[in-house]
């Protein structure tokens, strides 16, 4: 395969990858596009239905009552809302995490190819230039291996983290809720 043959394979790869990075892209903006209108019609819907009953209160401890009985719902679907857009965004930061591992890996294989050929063709000596920057690459692809499963693990324990905040979140205020609606 010739250098040029190389390089035009290793540009046709490259529009790939933009072309997968791209519709990654739009992909997640238009699902979190659609979780936003329908958060937004809900919100809508939820609200009317409450100012409706809340002015077909009695009296006001009717009120209160009616008040304090729609936070729980209404910060569960806060929560469910704002898992929607972290899954969004991490499935986003999955499918380009798999466009720049496969990037970093077809550019590390060409990169090798390319020193393969330059080693066969060049002069006497230079064998351990060649290994040098052999070397060098691997080093590169290992710390990269790294720094990936550290990102994953991160991502992993924020995730869970978030899951377990969330969820403590609204046990608290289910029991405010609660509490409330004794006093009243």
């Amino acid at each position: 395969m010739s250098f040029s043959d190389q390089f035009t394979g290793a540009n046709k790869a490259s529009i790939e990858a933009a072309l997968t990075f791209a519709n990654s892209a739009f992909a997640s903006a238009e699902k979190l596009a659609t979780l936003n209108l329908n958060t937004a019609r809900n919100l809508l819907e939820d609200s009317v239905s409450h100012t409706k009953n809340l002015l077909a209160a009695k009296d006001v401890q009717e009120f209160v009552s009616l008040q304090s009985a729609a936070v729980q719902p209404a910060l569960e679907k806060f929560v469910s809302y704002g898992r929607g857009v972290y899954e969004i965004a991490a499935a986003a930061q999955e499918d380009l995490s798999r466009v720049v591992e496969s990037q970093v890996s077809e550019t590390s294989k060409n990169v090798s190819a390319v020193l393969d050929k330059a080693a066969r063709s060049a002069p006497a000596g230079s064998d351990v230039a060649v290994a040098a920057v052999k070397s060098a690459l691997a080093a590169a692809n290992t710390a990269y291996d790294s720094i990936n499963k550290a990102a994953r693990q991160v991502a992993e324990l924020t995730e869970a983290n978030v899951s377990a905040a969330t969820q403590a979140t609204v046990k608290a205020v289910g029991g405010a809720a609660t509490r409330a609606k004794k006093v009243a």
